[in-house]
């Protein structure tokens, strides 16, 4: 337990997140009877007249990211809680677009601490917590919220949500949800509610998920079935969903299948959106760290795929965008990944490796992924190091890829924007 005194909502943030870091036995901590007990007694589990809470393998950033930009140009006030952050904490609490300024968080880290009591909570439980209470006092129209792990365990579950989302289904976190893709279809359906909407962007997901669906009398809609989409040209897609069409809507620079599921779970919750809002909501919509281009000559693209699932998607663009280009991969992973098959899957595009070390106790050293690579490269202390190192020697025409975690990205994207200011 923490010994250190308690923060103040006067106190600066970076107290407080220390603080956050010690006053529970583990970082990770499933289950709802402590996070559930403390948003109820604070009146938090409806924070907007619409919550949409969403799930999945990957996906999930992105998806909410569309809605958001769609719901913004229809004039609502939007909030959106995501994880992890890449640069700043404040990252993962969004209102109308924008972060929250440090003392926002440090009021309402204060509020949540006052209503815990004795109860014990981990970070993200906190912050769950802590950005409920934002988007309460900001008084937002719609909730967006990214599920952190799993779903039916997660802190965001204990929210009466309107509408309930699966992006994609596959084997990630092995160490909290284990292996079997069935046991993992039927903890992220435990987001899905009685009589609300149930949305799957997952083709052909694992029979438990509308099992689950069906059990609990949800209304379930599954991609391929009963909404389906159609890329159409290098610009254009259609989406339908029964007989509504939408026909040669601009194509996404976010992945068109979270774009699909993005437009389903929008139609099934009660707004008013216009066809001129998702046209214009799918053209602006972007993400920090998904295939965000920061420079051209060289190409550098960020990108977090750290798993299989999302190193298929970044192997399909730069096919599709840079198939006659050298692409120099600056790589740093998570041991509790799937290391080997992400890197089997990179493998085939990537001309030149800057394997990296990241620091912390779930860190794979650049030894441990040249190993899995079977390369013999040279190995880089941190990912700006290696970094640094792919500046110097891709060509102008060449693509530097800097991918593999969360981590990689927001570390090389800090020293980008600090070796950049404008």
């Amino acid at each position: 337990m923490n010994q250190n005194p308690i923060p103040q909502a006067t106190s600066p943030l970076s107290v407080w997140l220390d603080y956050l870091t010690h006053i529970h036995s583990s970082a990770i901590d499933l289950g709802l009877d402590r996070v559930q007990a403390v948003a109820q007694k604070a009146n938090l589990t409806k924070p907007a007249p619409t919550v949409i809470t969403v799930a999945g393998t990957n996906g999930k950033g992105s998806t909410c990211a569309l809605m958001e930009a769609i719901l913004l140009d229809a004039g609502y006030s939007v909030g959106v809680y995501s994880s992890p952050h890449l640069i700043r904490y404040n990252e993962r609490v969004r209102v109308n677009g924008q972060d929250l300024p440090d003392e926002k968080h440090t009021e309402a880290f204060a509020f949540v601490e006052q209503q815990r009591g004795t109860i014990t909570l981990s970070l993200f439980e906190f912050g769950t917590l802590a950005a409920l209470r934002l988007f309460q006092t900001e008084q937002v129209d719609v909730v967006l919220l990214e599920v952190g792990l799993g779903g039916r365990l997660d802190a965001t579950n204990v929210v009466d949500h309107d509408v309930s989302v699966i992006t994609s289904l596959a084997v990630d976190h092995v160490d909290w949800l284990g292996s079997d893709i069935n046991v993992i279809g039927f903890e992220k359906a435990g987001i899905y509610r009685s009589g609300k909407p149930a949305i799957c962007g997952q083709p052909t997901p694992p029979p438990t998920v509308a099992a689950h669906a069906d059990d609990i009398g949800a209304d379930f809609y599954q991609v391929g079935i009963q909404f389906n989409y159609q890329k159409t040209s290098d610009t254009t897609w259609n989406w339908s969903c029964g007989s509504f069409d939408l026909s040669d809507l601009p194509l996404p620079t976010l992945p068109l299948p979270n774009a699909a599921t993005a437009l389903m779970a929008l139609g099934s919750a009660a707004l008013e959106i216009s066809d001129v809002n998702i046209v214009n909501g799918l053209s602006n919509a972007t993400l920090a760290g998904r295939m965000q281009q920061i420079s051209h000559s060289p190409t550098i693209l960020l990108d977090v795929a750290h798993n299989p699932h999302s190193a298929e998607y970044l192997v399909s663009q730069l096919q599709q965008r840079f198939q006659d280009q050298s692409v120099h991969m600056v790589v740093g992973m998570l041991h509790d990944k799937d290391v080997k098959s992400t890197l089997a899957i990179l493998k085939p595009v990537v001309k030149q490796w800057y394997p990296a070390s990241l620091s912390g106790p779930r860190a794979a050293t650049a030894d441990e992924l040249c190993l899995t690579l079977d390369v013999d490269q040279v190995r880089y202390a941190n990912p700006v190091e290696a970094f640094e190192a792919a500046l110097t020697q891709a060509q102008a025409d060449d693509v530097i890829v800097v991918a593999g975690s969360f981590h990689t990205v927001g570390e090389v994207l800090e020293h980008w924007q600090q070796s950049n200011p404008s």
